[in-house]
């Protein structure tokens, strides 16, 4: 084949420069993104039941939800939590279900159900998790001093909404802190009852003036026309001068009985942006578009929305495209010095500028070609996709320099141009396939591990297949018409001498072979030795999902874990920023309920989340500790959490599921445990080691009851009383105002005063009409009650999350707790997730392993010569291990990818000295005046000397284009650190392995076998 196309070069050039043209012209269509378009197996339905007690959510919706979902396809886990007000259910489906169909399945079940909800919920949201739901870019609104804000939440909502969702690439624009006009009415009670009226006839006027008659129409002649009543009313002067009738017959303007006006629609969250009040617009990206692209039209917007509104400020916080420039940057700086090292490489080592310039050519040609992969698989750049190519840009420079220096060998050995190009492919071409098809059965397998990891996996194995694909393309093809064109009118062709640098490391290499063969049954035992101690300190390493960045960024969750309204937590959040004001560059904090239409998590009156940006580490690490003292200081209820802010990455991977979890449901009652009998329960748990769950957690609460006997006495209806609590303290709307899709509720006003004044103050009339006291028929009392209802497929549980060491070993104390209290226990949580990826992985490793031994066993046709190169991956993985140590760093997701690049280059290595033994011992054998013996020494020496400037060139330029990060900064130094010290650590190891592991191992486990056929 090879003969064949370096025969018609032109053809080979012109068909390798379509490629790279339609490559070039894809690459511009191809989505640019953070992370993959990964469809989370996750829906969340959530139910807002105003003025509803958790068991009242529980009883009356939540179950009725979970009862007709339970029978849904692919579900696996469901688990719902009711609160005061609001409830949700977590659906997590199989990774195989098709999420478009289970969300319109999810919709239809819901819809069926309606009728059998409460009369007047609103239908429960159902929302759908994907990555694409993580907001790019956060676009911050402030208004000014003296500027309305209720204006400026309808700027926000019809104008910038608008605007933004116009620019190209966005999918969605999300709203939170927005605030709306009310028309509130403050009945005059003394006047009213002066007239002998009560508060109802107020309400039945603004009912009465306020109503349309839907559908209605008159025929005039051949004319049709609709009716709008006259009387209906628009604003509060409108109102105002609606008439009132009194019991006597006069009629009274409704402005002498209460008083009118618009006012702000009390909130149930806030956001803040430093100490102010603004509103928070999230941007969200479409799966096909490219962030790079979105962010500046974004910025540029920003910049009009300045000019076109100066009475509002404007600014972008957490933006999310830092991540993937710093993937790009890091791609860019590999491929930079991969290029400027391997010139400098070769021209040290070969001493021909023509050599770096062809693997000039053939590293970007390659990584063009390899985007056309991209489209055809429907893979996005992405930072998981810019990995796999980054992998796979060691192995390419390997194959361009393997193939030049043995096309090299060739025209040195006399052979002529055309025959050395066409040799030189040949020789090593079998050695490269199996080299590249080890590559990726140690990779592609992670594809089928169960969950995100798998899915994101799909993206770099697909990457990396591409890259190695068409870098063997490059070696076999373009690399040695490229040659052969290069040198075609060069005369001269090399003595075969090397120059004196070489010269000196081959000194080298002879004398550590010299001392290795000297002393052969002793190196081998080191070697043997060395397998499990590399091993081994991987028990002494720290493992976590993502190395440690350096952010700059930092968040505080809070729940003040008092029964406050959401304008003491605005209040509360901002003093704290005043108090820290000065410490940090920005902030901004979601107060209380937040509005997000995609908004999954627990809303809660009680809770903020709090976002601090720094100028540096040490300003950060500075305000989180007076951050932790203040709060100790000043709300010793609270429970805070204290912590980096995520990233997209850490929304991706970070799991809704507690550690480890007991939970036990009541098999009697089927209903949550009371609290007298759960707290002796707890105290005699079988760990120390606990906290409650969401099930036990507690709150304070007003409980009220109607005096019966009193009701009774005094001929007062319950459903009066139950009424007039509702207007006093419920948010009682006497009607809504609508025009043009905006709607004006009218309410009345609530009262600022204590409920026990309220109760002492107002009164309530009869039939007769005398008044009486509310609180007269009304008793009250506190107590503390389960702050939520938790419940999951088998119905309503609680339980506790278990902190302590090694949690498993207690199951069976567990189980015994609660069969003594008539209690079903079950223990589910991440840590069960965790141990099931670990045997996924090992499994999954294990095949790869498998079909390694395979291809290889195929490729030498034995079955003992693969395993020697199996035994040298665990030496260059201990080494990697131990520059992991030496480091300071973990076992992360970024080092497991540097391993998984090292034993690359590492079985390439090892796959062609094992090739080239193999091949000049037949050469050998020929020979008579050679013994089987002598063949088999002079082959394992001669291999190593052939492959010597290759394995060393391979390896220093990989670690030299990599050196550089080490004393980078930033974010995408952070995160490629772990995987340049696995490379080096196991690249140091792995070359000393190829030079002298492989050949001892071939001298003790194939030589006998052979010198008995000889």
């Amino acid at each position: 084949m090879v003969r064949f196309l370096l025969a018609r070069p032109i053809a080979v050039f012109m068909t390798f420069l379509a490629l790279m043209v339609f490559s070039f012209i894809v690459l511009r269509m191809l989505p640019i993104s953070l992370l993959p378009p990964i469809d989370v197996p996750q829906i969340v339905v959530k139910v807002n039941y105003p003025n509803a007690s958790p068991e009242a959510i529980e009883q009356n919706v939540l179950s009725n939800i979970r009862e007709e979902l339970i029978t849904l396809n692919g579900l696996e886990e469901m688990d719902s939590k009711a609160g005061s007000e609001v409830g949700t259910i977590r659906l997590t489906f199989d990774y195989a279900t098709q999420m478009e169909l289970a969300y319109i399945d999810v919709n239809e079940k819901i819809d069926r159900i309606t009728n059998s909800l409460p009369e007047g919920l609103t239908r429960p949201e159902v929302i759908r998790i994907n990555t694409s739901d993580i907001p790019v870019a956060r676009v911050q609104v402030i208004p000014k001093e003296g500027v309305d804000e209720i204006e400026v939440s309808l700027l926000a909502e019809n104008v910038l909404k608008k605007r933004i969702e116009q620019l190209p690439g966005v999918s969605l624009v999300d709203i939170n802190g927005k605030k709306e006009r009310i028309i509130t009415v403050e009945p005059n009670e003394s006047a009213i009852r002066a007239l002998g009226m009560s508060q109802q006839n107020v309400i039945a006027a603004i009912q009465a003036g306020n109503s349309e008659l839907p559908g209605v129409s008159v025929k005039d002649g051949q004319f049709r026309y609709y009716l709008r009543l006259a009387t209906r009313v628009d604003t509060p002067r409108d109102i105002e001068s609606l008439p009132v009738s009194a019991p006597s017959g006069a009629i009274v303007p409704l402005g002498r009985l209460a008083k009118v006006s618009y006012q702000a629609k009390e909130m149930l969250g806030y956001h803040l942006f430093g100490e102010n009040e603004a509103l928070v617009i999230t941007v969200h990206k479409q799966a096909a578009a490219k962030m790079n692209e979105l962010i500046p039209e974004l910025k540029a917007a920003i910049e009009l929305f300045r000019e076109d509104y100066p009475q509002v400020d404007f600014d972008l916080t957490q933006d999310q495209s830092n991540l993937l420039n710093a993937a790009i940057s890091n791609l860019q700086t590999s491929l930079l010095f991969g290029g400027i090292f391997a010139f400098g490489v070769l021209f040290l080592f070969m001493k021909n500028y023509r050599l770096p310039l062809i693997i000039g050519v053939s590293l970007p040609s390659s990584l063009l070609i390899s985007f056309l992969v991209f489209y055809f698989f429907d893979i996005s750049i992405n930072i998981i996709s810019l990995s796999g190519l980054a992998l796979g840009i060691g192995m390419l420079i390997d194959n361009s320099i393997i193939v030049l220096d043995n096309i090299t060998r060739k025209r040195e050995a006399g052979l002529s141009l055309f025959e050395s190009c066409v040799a030189g492919v040949d020789e090593v071409m079998s050695a490269l396939i199996s080299s590249v098809l080890t590559t990726l059965s140690v990779f592609v397998p992670l594809v089928f591990l169960s969950g995100i990891s798998g899915a994101l996996f799909f993206d770099q194995a697909v990457a990396v297949a591409a890259i190695l694909s068409v870098s063997l393309a490059v070696a076999f093809i373009l690399l040695p018409m490229l040659y052969f064109i290069f040198f075609s009118r060069s005369k001269k062709v090399d003595d075969g001498q090397e120059g004196a640098f070489f010269q000196k490391i081959m000194g080298l290499y002879e004398k550590g072979y010299a001392l290795i063969f000297g002393h052969r049954k002793l190196a081998i035992g080191i070697f043997a030795i060395l397998i499990p101690l590399g091993l081994g300190i991987s028990l002494i390493l720290d493992s976590e999902g993502l190395p440690q960045i350096e952010k700059l960024d930092a968040t505080l969750e809070v729940d003040w874990n008092e029964p406050i309204s959401a304008t003491e937590n605005r209040d509360r959040v901002t003093v704290l920023m005043k108090a820290l004001s000065g410490q940090y560059q920005k902030a901004e904090a979601d107060v209380g309920v937040r509005q997000f239409l995609l908004f999954d998590g627990e809303n809660s009156i009680q809770q903020s989340l709090l976002y601090f940006l720094f100028a540096t580490v040490e300003e950060k690490d500075q305000m989180l500790a007076n951050l932790g003292s203040y709060l100790d200081e000043n709300y010793p209820e609270a429970n805070y959490t204290l912590g980096d802010a995520p990233n997209a990455f850490d929304q991706l991977f970070n799991s809704a599921l507690p550690y480890y979890e007991v939970r036990w449901k009541d098999l009697t009652s089927k209903e949550p445990v009371s609290e007298e009998k759960m707290d002796p329960w707890l105290s005699q748990f079988p760990v120390p080691d606990w906290e409650r769950g969401p099930g036990l957690q507690k709150e304070a609460s007003v409980v009220f009851s109607l005096r019966a006997d009193r009701l009774a006495t005094y001929q007062i209806a319950v459903d009066q009383v139950q009424e007039q609590l509702s207007r006093l303290f419920g948010t009682f709307t006497i009607s809504d105002i609508r025009r043009f899709g905006e709607v004006t509720p009218i309410r009345l006003k609530e009262s600022d005063s204590r409920f026990e004044d309220l109760l002492r103050t107002t009164q309530i009339g009869t039939s007769d009409s005398t008044y009486y006291t509310l609180g007269e028929f009304v008793d009250y009392r506190y107590e503390d009650h389960y702050k939520y209802v938790t419940a999951d497929k088998g119905g309503i549980f609680q339980s506790v999350f278990v902190t302590t060491l090694n949690p498993d070993q207690y199951n069976a104390d567990f189980i015994r707790w609660g069969a003594d209290r008539n209690l079903g226990v079950s223990m589910v949580g991440q840590y069960f997730k965790d141990q099931e990826n670990i045997r996924q992985l090992i499994g999954i490793l294990l095949i790869s392993i498998l079909l390694l031994y395979f291809i290889l066993a195929a490729q030498f046709e034995s079955f003992i010569q693969p395993l020697i190169v199996v035994l040298t991956l665990p030496l260059g993985i201990g080494g990697a291990f131990l520059v992991l140590l030496l480091a300071g760093s973990s076992l992360n997701v970024m080092s497991a990818i540097g391993l998984v690049v090292m034993l690359g280059i590492m079985v390439n290595d090892a796959i062609l000295k094992i090739d080239t033994i193999n091949r000049l011992r037949k050469e050998y054998v020929e020979s008579p005046e050679v013994s089987a013996n002598e063949a088999l020494e002079m082959a394992i020496h001669r291999a190593g000397q052939i492959r010597l400037k290759p394995i060393l060139m391979t390896s220093i330029t990989t670690i030299l284009a990599l050196i550089p990060i080490i004393f980078s900064s930033g974010l995408g130094a952070d995160l490629q650190r772990p995987l340049v010290y696995s490379v080096l650590g196991g690249l140091t190891i792995g070359t000393l392995t190829a030079l002298y592991f492989v050949p001892l191992a071939y001298w003790f486990f194939v030589s006998k076998k052979k010198l008995k056929e000889g």
